[in-house]
């Protein structure tokens, strides 16, 4: 597709302002036909597969598909699953492309999430993990359904955060975010279609 990007103004940043973070929203990072387009693409061309981890010494399924793309040898690991990149297809470094050139960052991986539906999700976490040094850059595309992330802050209970990620947006979480606040997607008993979450991190 020719002349692919719409380009980004400013008017189109939300500045979520939390203590402890820095956090950055942009609802229409994509066009609608733009996220149409990437949306059917990603669907079919990803690997997805369905891993079980281990929460508090109990195995489960993950309530949701995944997959990790990346650089050769960054692999990524959390809730005791240790999962291997794919190489980047073209699709994937055009997206990694447009993150990196608003976010002013580079990024070695992105993890792949499909949300079937309503009953998947993703609980209250941290993206902490050692492999992502000390303040990770995390940034979050969604396509399809639109779902609601919640965040939370560890040590202050009334600061509390819910954004509407809809289709086509960019969720941008830097500086000690990680550190300070989790977040979730909760599972909704609304109908709800299929929606791609891409985050990507920066192994180190």
């Amino acid at each position: 597709m020719s002349n692919l990007f719409n380009p980004i103004s400013s008017n189109e940043v939300v500045d979520l302002k939390l203590p402890d973070a820095d956090v950055l929203y942009l609802p229409h990072f994509f066009s609608e036909k733009e996220a149409n387009h990437f949306y059917e693409i990603l669907l079919k061309e990803t690997h997805w597969q369905h891993d079980t981890i281990k929460v508090y010494g109990k195995v489960f399924a993950q309530p949701r598909l995944t997959c990790l793309y990346g650089n050769e040898g960054k692999s990524y690991g959390y809730s005791n699953i240790k999962m291997q990149p794919r190489p980047w297809s073209d699709t994937l470094l055009l997206l990694k492309e447009k993150v990196e050139c608003f976010s002013k960052h580079e990024f070695t991986t992105v993890l792949m999430n499909l949300y079937r539906d309503g009953k998947d999700s993703n609980g209250w976490h941290a993206d902490n993990e050692k492999e992502l040094g000390k303040n990770p850059v995390i940034a979050s595309i969604s396509f399809g359904a639109t779902r609601t992330f919640q965040m939370k802050h560890n040590t202050l209970k009334n600061e509390k955060a819910q954004v509407t990620l809809e289709h086509g947006s960019l969720l941008l979480m830097k500086g000690t975010t990680q550190h300070f606040w989790k977040h979730q997607i909760p599972k909704t008993s609304k109908p709800i279609l299929p929606r791609i979450n891409m985050t990507f991190r920066t192994i180190v």
